[in-house]
């Protein structure tokens, strides 16, 4: 009897089965490379909008926009690249970010 790694697999069981592996596991790398830069500008009646840039073409700006509304409860859009939420929630969409495995430089 030949030695092997002692990993035994039963037909249809998979090792990996159950494990949290994204379909891409190239896209937390592409997260990781961008740099992010958060600011807050006072728009009309004071009113306070937080501006995200920095994004490269393999993101879709639209999908995380979407994500940062729903976890803020908030409304925001999309323009020119960048994503544009209202409200003076810097901190928090700052945190969202990094927990998602961007970087933030700004």
């Amino acid at each position: 009897m030949g030695r092997g790694l002692g990993l035994t697999t039963v037909a249809g069981n998979d090792p990996f089965d159950g494990l949290d592996i994204p379909d891409d596991p190239s896209a937390d790398l592409d997260r990781a490379t961008q740099a992010l830069t958060i600011r807050t500008e006072e728009r009309r009646y004071g009113k306070h909008m937080v501006v995200i840039a920095g994004f490269d073409d393999s993101v879709e700006p639209e999908s995380l926009a979407s994500e940062l509304k729903s976890a803020l409860g908030t409304g925001g859009t999309v323009k020119e690249g960048h994503i544009e939420i209202q409200g003076d929630h810097e901190v928090r969409i700052r945190d969202l970010l990094t927990e998602r495995g961007y970087q933030i430089t700004g």
